[in-house]
Formats: structure tokens, sequence, C-alpha cells
């Protein structure tokens, strides 16, 4: 009895640790469920704008940029010889369509064509980290005509020289081999589909053709690994869907896509996209014309255009690429070409994670232009990014309603000619704007420049705006774009800096013409800033606005300020280099010549400011201590580069005040300060 009691008891003693200890407890998360404390980013609000108070983790990367062409080669002409080498917005006005070959959803669009919440940004590094990798091969543009084989189209049929690899339906082919094909001739409402399932390229010679297709793509790649368009020199080719188009693209791509060859390809787009490829694609050359009620050019993983000229006339946006899940795509490199864009309702160019210029000619219009009527809902941007925009060179003539250039984290601007019209801002960035190099003409603007840090090193500015000239964050106006106010004048923002270290910089500013709340540092260069002009209606501007508790030190170069009085600003005491700040009693009309003269009657600056003044501040390595006369009025015999005058003689008009240089800043009359500064 005593041993029976001990096996029960030993039974439920097991039981109980099987029943509390026994399970395995699972603590991963499900793949469907976000964890409590992962971070999105703020959807972009209308003026596609962020607050320069949050903080984004700098944590190494490996954004992609630009892909670098490894390898060169000789391509094939159709007789076989050799020839050179061929170098929170909806802007999507289409949903995708079920693939009908699979019955499986083609790869969606980004829906909101944003870049802001995606895994893609949850990370932002300090600078781009290239990925090298795409799908390019020097042997992509070598073909030789006799190993291919002829497709003729003969406008309700299909006939070939050699059906190995090829199933012909009606007024379908499909190539379900890799090779090189030869097609040429018309076919009305026919298609092209490419399904193979081997590891080699597929290569067609467009030899001119007019493919229309009312329900599907008129090129369509189900499955390959890689397809290669060739447009046969001197040839001209067609490609037109319908609204019915179910394969949401004209020429349409499953997977990775290259153009290239000396033709010209017209595609015209009236379902969805025009050009379109899920994986990635790349433009060698060619003359291509893009006419598209959603997007024109769309490069899931990445678009790399190496050369030709392209022209795309879009609903939605004119280049793209928006891929979402993979840091290393979503890219766009351009190396050369020239590229035409007009977009009526999207971004010119739009690259989810970077956009990466080293050459190539652009004219770009988005949103009907920098004066156009555009609901504020969409995102007409000209060049736009998610990460980071390099531009080592190329020209650009943009005209935008929404920002010329923007970036949701940093732009890097090297070299290059701009000419910019906005209905926002010129250039913007939510992080920082570096620019080394270039010439730089904004001539229209609600602000010119515009982010958290601007660094100039070099280059040549001509900045018009309506509002600040350069602003970096802190006021309530970063990022509001259309709107009025003061963006300056706030609380102290340390991180808040705009450094100029050389170049030319011309500012015409409505509201303040250089604005931060943090430091304003000029080490080097020439600075003339004009504006605001009137003290009735711009009483919280200034011509230079560091705020209460900012600073702006003066240490190198040439500065001239001309604006109102009422909020006008001498540089810090703690500069480097002398510097005045005059008040005059009575605003100075426009063109009204300033003359400044040392005792002796050397002349220090000469200067006609464009508008109306009651206030300049100037600093030069010629101001030094002493005393100074001020004249109004007179004549100037020198020759005269943006309102200043040199190497010619001043006859004096009326004295209006002398002063004393004994410190480091000086200050001249009070004449009409609101603050009495």
């Amino acid at each position: 009895m005593f041993l029976l009691g001990a096996v029960c008891i030993l039974v439920i003693v097991v039981g109980y640790i099987n029943l509390n200890w026994g399970q395995e407890v699972d603590n991963t998360v499900p793949e469907n469920v976000t964890p409590s404390n992962s971070t999105e980013n703020e959807p972009e609000n209308p003026e596609n704008k962020t607050d320069t108070n949050s903080t984004e983790p700098e944590t190494p990367n490996t954004n992609s940029t630009e892909t670098t062409e490894t390898n060169t080669n000789t391509n094939s002409t159709d007789n076989g010889s050799t020839e050179t080498p061929i170098e929170n917005n909806t802007n999507s006005t289409e949903t995708d369509t079920p693939d009908p070959v699979n019955n499986l959803p083609d790869e969606p669009d980004n829906p909101t064509n944003s870049t802001e919440n995606d895994p893609s940004n949850t990370t932002k590094p300090e600078t781009p980290q290239p990925s090298q990798i795409d799908h390019e091969d020097a042997n992509d543009y070598i073909w030789d005509i006799s190993d291919a084989t002829t497709i003729t189209l003969n406008r309700d049929s299909i006939s070939v020289d050699s059906e190995i690899g090829i199933i012909i339906d009606g007024t379908k082919v499909t190539i379900a081999s890799a090779g090189t094909y030869s097609i040429s001739g018309t076919l009305e409402n026919g298609q092209i589909i490419v399904d193979t399932n081997n590891e080699e390229t597929v290569k067609l010679i467009l030899n001119g053709v007019d493919i229309s297709s009312a329900t599907n793509a008129p090129i369509y790649v189900e499955d390959a690994t890689k397809t290669v368009i060739i447009l046969a020199d001197g040839t001209e080719n067609y490609l037109t869907d319908t609204a019915n188009n179910v394969d949401n693209g004209t020429l349409a791509s499953r997977d990775a896509l290259t153009i290239c060859g000396n033709g010209a390809l017209t595609v015209s787009g009236n379902s969805n996209d025009a050009i379109r490829s899920n994986d990635g694609l790349i433009i060698k050359s060619g003359n291509i014309t893009v006419t598209s009620v959603d997007d024109g050019i769309r490069g899931k993983d990445y678009v790399v255009i190496k050369g030709g000229d392209i022209t795309v006339n879009s609903v939605g946006d004119g280049l793209k690429s928006d891929n979402t899940e993979e840091e290393d795509r979503g890219y766009i490199s351009v190396e050369d070409g020239t590229i035409e864009v007009t977009s009526t309702s999207g971004d010119a160019i739009s690259a989810q994670t970077d956009l990466l210029v080293t050459g190539g000619t652009f004219t770009l219009t988005s949103g009907g232009g920098s004066n156009a009527q555009t609901g504020a809902s969409l995102s007409t941007k000209g060049l736009k990014a998610g990460l980071f925009i390099v531009i080592d060179g190329g020209d650009f003539t943009i005209s935008s309603h929404d920002d010329a250039i923007h970036s949701n984290h940093k732009i890097f601007i090297n070299d290059g000619n701009f000419h910019l019209a906005s209905g926002d801002d010129g250039i913007h960035a939510d992080t920082s704007i570096e620019i080394n190099n270039g010439t730089i003409d904004i001539s229209q603007s609600y602000e010119g420049i515009e982010s958290t840090t601007v660094t100039i090193n070099n280059g040549h500015f001509e900045i018009v705006s309506s509002d600040d000239g350069i602003q970096v964050g802190g006021g309530e106006n970063f990022g509001g774009g259309w709107g009025g106010g003061g963006g300056g004048g706030g609380k102290f923002v340390p991180e808040d800096f705009i450094y100029i270290n050389g170049g030319f910089i011309y500012v015409d500013s409505g509201g303040d013409g250089l604005d931060a709340d943090g430091l304003i540092e000029i080490n080097d260069g020439i600075v003339i800033v004009n504006g605001p002009e009137s003290r009735e209606t711009d009483m919280m501007d200034s011509a230079i606005d560091y705020g209460f508790d900012g600073s702006l030190n003066v240490n190198g170069g040439i500065l001239v300020a001309a604006g109102t009085s009422s909020m006008a600003e001498a540089p810090s005491e703690s500069s480097t280099q002398y510097s005045v700040l005059i008040k005059f009693n009575s605003e100075q009309s426009a063109n009204t010549l300033l003359n400044i003269q040392t005792a002796s009657g050397e002349t220090v600056l000469t200067y006609k400011p464009p508008m109306g003044y009651q206030a300049i501040v100037f600093s030069s390595p010629e101001l030094t201590t002493g005393s100074y006369k001020v004249y109004l009025g007179g004549t100037y015999t020198g020759t005269i580069s943006y309102g200043m005058y040199e190497d010619g003689t001043y006859t004096p008009g009326t004295l209006n005040t002398d002063f004393t240089i004994s410190e480091i800043t000086t200050t001249v009359g009070g004449g009409g300060g609101w603050w009495g500064r």
C-alpha cells in the first residue's frame, strides 16, 4: 500500500512539472506584427517638409548610389561588323492590375509616392554608401545579326524564320528561349511576350516595329533573367496600348531590363506606366519619347541612365524608382544624356533613396511649372530623393510648382549649372545642404535655399525669393512653403548653421536675406544681400537675421547687406573682421548710391542697392580702425557689377554721417530701429 501511494505521488509531481515548465515559450514577433518600439516617420505634409526639431539616427547604411560600369566592349551592327560601344500624395493615377499569365498581382507602385514611411529611411547615414551592383554586363551590348532569329510582324499575323524557342498564337508570339531576335513590321492588337526559364539573356532587336495592343502590353517580359531591347540604327519604333491594358505598363518587364542602340523608340502609355521594370532598368542610349497617363519611366529597384535623348510627358512622375523594401534599392543614377520631363501632377524625377547625377542636360517641368496652381496634396518637385541627392555635374533647367531640388535628408552639389524657378523652395533638404561649386541661378522661389545646416564652400549664386533667401530651420516657417510670417528671430537653435567659406552669393529677398536661429559664419567669399525693402510691410524681416540668441561671425570675405532698419542686426563681437552697421534716419529710394570712404578720401565701398533701404551692413578686409565718411548720391565713373562699383572715380553727393571704428563691430545711427538696435 505504501509503495502504491509513493507511485501516485510521483505521477502527480511529474504531471505538474510538465504542465508548468514543459512547454517551449516562443518570443518571436510574427512577421506581420510591428514591434511596439518601432519608429516610423511622420507622413509628408502638403508642402513636403519635416520639422527641424525631429532627430534621425545617423547610423551607417548601405544605401545605393550610382552603379559603375566595369566593362566596355564593341557592339555588333546588323551586318555583323563591330562599332563603337554604346555608350501623402497620390501621384500615381492608376492602380496596378493582376498579371493574367500567372494570375498574380504585378509589383505595385509606391502608391503615395512617399519617400518617408518606408524601411529604407528608418536610419539615415551621414554619407552615401555606394552599391555597385546592377544587372549590366559588357556582353549586353554585343550581338551578331547573323545569329538572330527573324520575327516579322504582318499586321494581323506573325511569321518567323525558325520556330525553335518560339510559340505563335494568332497575333501573340512568346519567346521561350534565350537568344537574339530581330523584330520588324506592324502588329495590330498583338503582343511580344518573353517567358524563359534559363539564365541567359534575351536580346530583342527592334528593327522598325509598330505594335499596338488593346488589352496587354505590346512588349511584356514575364520571366527572363535579363532582357535587352536594342534599337537598331536609324529605325523608328512605336509601342501603344489602351486604357484596358492589364499589364501595368506599355513596355513592361517583371525582371531586369536594358534599352540601348542608336534608333528611336516612342512609347504611348494610356493605362499605367509607359516603360516599367519591376526590377532594375538601364537606359544606355537611344532616342526615347514617352507619354503616359501615370509614370513615364519606372524601375522599381533602380533607374540608371548612361546616355541617350529622353523625352517624357507624364501625368505622374517622369522618372521614378520606388523600392521601399531594400535599403540599397530605389535609387536613380544619371551619368549622361539629354533628359526632358514634363509632369503635370507628379515629380519630374523621384528616387526612393538616392539620386545621383554625374552629368547630362536636364529640362524639367513639374506640376505645371513654378507659376501653376496645383492641389497642395500632390508632390510636384523637380528633383526628389528620400535620402541623398549628390550632383557632380550637369546642366539643369527646372520649373517646379513644389521644390525644385528636394531631399528628405541631405544634398551635396559639387558642380553643375542650375537655372531654377520654384513655387516653393529652390533647394531644400531636411538635414543639410553642402555646395562645393557650381553656378546656381534661382530666379523664383518662396525660400531660395533651406535646410537645417547650409554650407557653401564655393560657387556662383543668384537667388530671388519672396521670403528668405538662405534659411536654416528653427523658425515656424521651416518647411512651411507658400505661407507668411518670419522664419527667424526666434529661440536659439544650436544645430542651425549657415557656413559661407567662399564663392559669390547675391540675394534679392522679400523676407530675410540670410536667416538662422543659430550661427551664421562668413569666412570668405562675396555676399551681397538686398531686402526686404519696406519696413511698413516687413517689420519682422531684415537683410540678415540671426535671432535674439544667435550670432553672425564675419571672419573674412566681403559682406554687403542692405534692407530695412527695423530688425537690422550687426555682426557679432565674436567676429575677427571689422564691420559696420549703418542705420539712416529715413528710407533711401532704390538705386540711391552709397559711398563709404576713409577720412583721407579712399573709397572702401560704392554700392547702388536696387531696392529701397534704410540700413546697410558692411564688412571687408579693407575696413580697419580709423575714421570714415558716408555719402549718399553722387556719381561714379567705374564699372558696376551686381550694384558694386570698382575701377573708377567717385564724385561725392551728400555727406550723410561719419563714424570711427575702434572695435570689431560698429553701429552707426538708430534710424527707425524697431528694437532700437
